[in-house]
């Protein structure tokens, strides 16, 4: 049996809120684990920042693109030892 995945909804968190809460879930990951964005747009800057920030680290999958609801795979690599 599979572990179910964890997703964070941030649709209903303050903009100001939703990066932060992103980044901390990321760093609580184990090498190989991901968990399932879901967002009211397309989270493209939130991708340019992991790129700058955390390049090589992580894996980005979309599952879902819009119109109303975005779902991403957001992935630590296996190599990430933080």
């Amino acid at each position: 049996m599979t572990a179910v995945e964890k997703s964070v909804d941030v649709r209903l968190v303050p903009p100001a809120r939703r990066h932060p809460l992103i980044f901390d879930t990321f760093a609580q990951l184990g090498a190989a684990e991901s968990f399932v964005l879901v967002n009211d747009h397309d989270p493209k800057p939130l991708f340019y920042q992991f790129q700058a920030e955390l390049t090589g680290t992580f894996t980005w999958e979309y599952l879902e693109r819009g119109p109303e609801v975005w779902r991403v795979r957001i992935g630590k690599t296996a190599r990430d030892h933080h």
